[in-house]
């Protein structure tokens, strides 16, 4: 029995990579060819051997990795374009990269799922057809597949945003600091374990509860369980800060930094440091 199918597209990328690929198919019997026709190039598979289930599961395994290859990207820039057209261009850009490094580093979205969905649906369809026009088959049969991508977008903006607003924030405060005088030298933050305390010149713990820290420079935002703490340093507004870590670096600490700049300063290694890395940092501040 032969097996035959007609994939139509008049993309010569995805026509190179068909071609390279199904022709390195670990099968024999299998022949291909290209011809062009009014409106489309077609590439032909004729199949004529005995494992038709092999054939067929990598024909769709081919497919699959070509969709994934050339239109992903596009299907994100109609929806982002569709969706979110209220956007700028360069907010649009940003989203566009958003979007990607989540698809690419983030466990929101698995690449195997994504794969598997866009599989089944052309392994069941080329089966029972013989023809296959990759733009309607994208447009039309992979619901499932969209609405994972839809999804994803949908994630990426409210990803986007909340960066944005993060990044907003942080240069109000960065001017609000600029256009203020020291009141203070210097003051000492020891973090560990998520935990922090502020200490002043005579070793003497502050009080970020204290009535006089009240609660105006705090956003929406949350950076982490120290926004006491952020708060307190925007009162007081140390000439330099000096930043022990017990542990390593976090969000809350890199906050810090990109607030304060200059005149954070980190240590490791001090005697403060020393003298603070065996102590619970809850009993101190109570």
């Amino acid at each position: 029995m032969i097996n035959s199918v007609c994939i139509k597209t008049n993309n010569e990328n995805i026509i190179n990579y068909l071609l390279n690929n199904l022709s390195d198919l670990n099968l024999d019997s299998v022949y291909l060819s290209k011809n062009k026709f009014k409106h489309y190039n077609n590439v032909i598979i004729h199949y004529t051997g005995n494992n038709s289930k092999d054939f067929f599961s990598s024909l769709s395994n081919i497919l699959s990795l070509a969709i994934l290859e050339f239109y992903e990207n596009k299907l994100i820039k109609r929806i982002i374009n569709s969706n979110y057209f209220y956007f700028t261009d360069i907010e649009k850009r940003n989203i566009l990269n958003t979007c990607t490094d989540v698809l690419e580093n983030e466990d929101y979205v698995d690449l195997e799922d994504r794969y598997h969905s866009v599989f089944s649906s052309i392994h069941d369809y080329v089966i029972e057809n013989k023809c296959i026009l990759l733009d309607g088959f994208v447009n039309f049969r992979l619901n499932n597949y969209l609405k994972s991508i839809d999804s994803t977008v949908d994630y990426s903006v409210n990803k986007f945003l909340i960066e944005r607003e993060y990044n907003e924030f942080i240069d109000l405060l960065k001017l609000y600091i600029s256009s203020k005088k020291p009141t203070i030298d210097k003051v000492h933050l020891i973090y560990q374990n998520h935990e922090s305390i502020l200490v002043n010149n005579e070793n003497n713990v502050i009080d970020i509860n204290n009535s006089d820290f009240n609660a105006k420079y705090l956003s929406d935002i949350s950076f982490s369980t120290n926004d006491y703490v952020l708060n307190a340093l925007l009162t007081l507004l140390p000439e330099k800060i000096y930043i022990h870590l017990i542990d390593d670096d976090d969000e809350f600490i890199n906050t810090l930094k990109l607030i304060f700049d200059k005149r954070v300063i980190i240590c490791r290694d001090c005697n403060i440091c020393k003298t603070y890395k065996l102590t619970n940092l809850k009993k101190v501040k109570k």
